[in-house]
């Protein structure tokens, strides 16, 4: 097992480009890790990694040992996936990740009822609003917003998502309540946006009496965190384009007014994503089933007031 485990910290360190990322995903020290790829490299009788400051680079005899490893650790998962499914007890390791404010309502809060239920599964969760690289970066499953773009991906849909505009009433107050998407154009109005080093769109999309259509919005405050933008509009700084679930409790206690009802934006539909494989894995598919009604569960309780 000492030579397999090793093989796994090389392929992570490839992966994410660094010892400590690395250790930090396998739970490990960057000097443990470290130690890893040395004994790795004393046997192979090769040198890895390009060493610089600020990451390793695989040399090209880590570039050509990393596709035969990555089929090595596929073809174990594969096998043990196999087990787990005749022997009735799924066990090991699922990466997760989810947005921000879908994470921490709706899927941190279940991985504990979900080890309950499934103690030999461990659930490691990552957050973030930024698009993360599933096949790079070892994801098993990530639960998103919006539509799938990545044709080597599986998407299983969990819900439509009503989205809405929102606003303080003192803002509206200030500004004036826009009665048309083409009233956000220009000056008059500060939309929050969601922004992130790579993201390629920045409109927002309303359904029109023509259909849909987008329109290119624009404000002094962005931020990579959509929770951080939910703060900004509470304070009166903004308008936010977000899923009624998220911000319902503000709705509903008069912090925040629904604006543009007659033409809002488009719905987004929540879904969990993952490779193709990943499917025939039965800790996945547990998962998967596992959040899908939790997921449908609390968003209805969240908009019912419950």
């Amino acid at each position: 097992m000492a030579y397999l485990d090793n093989i796994a910290v090389f392929v992570r360190v490839v992966e994410l480009g660094s010892l400590s990322s690395a250790g930090r995903d396998m739970r490990i020290s960057p000097a443990v890790a470290s130690n890893r790829i040395k004994e790795l490299e004393k046997h192979l009788g090769v040198r890895l990694f390009n060493r610089t400051t600020r990451q390793l680079m695989p040399t090209e005899q880590g570039t050509v040992f990393y596709a035969g490893a990555k089929n090595i650790l596929d073809a174990v998962t594969e096998a043990e996936a196999a087990v787990s499914a005749l022997s009735g007890q799924p066990r090991g390791t699922i990466r997760v990740t989810a947005p921000l404010g879908l994470g921490r309502r709706l899927i941190a809060s279940g991985i504990p009822d979900f080890r309950d239920k499934y103690p030999d599964i461990e659930v490691r969760l990552r957050l973030s609003d930024h698009d993360v690289d599933m096949m790079k970066e070892g994801i098993d499953v990530a639960f998103r917003l919006g539509r799938l773009e990545d044709s080597s991906l599986r998407m299983r849909g969990i819900m439509d998502c009503e989205r809405v505009l929102a606003a303080a009433p003192g803002y509206l107050a200030a500004r004036g309540e826009p009665k048309t998407p083409q009233d956000l154009i220009g000056d008059s109005h500060d939309c929050l946006m969601l922004r992130y080093p790579g993201m390629r769109e920045h409109f927002w999309v309303f359904n029109m009496p023509t259909g849909q259509q987008k329109f290119e919005v624009r404000g002094p405050y962005d931020s990579d965190d959509g929770d951080v933008l939910t703060g900004w509009a509470l304070a009166g700084r903004g308008i936010i384009n977000k899923p009624r679930f998220e911000i319902e409790p503000f709705i509903r206690d008069q912090r925040l007014k629904v604006i543009l009802a007659d033409t809002p934006p488009t719905p987004v539909q929540l879904a969990a994503v993952y490779p193709h494989k990943k499917l025939q894995d039965p800790k996945v598919r547990l998962l998967l089933d596992f959040m899908a009604e939790r997921c449908q569960r609390l968003i209805k309780d969240l908009l019912a007031g419950r």
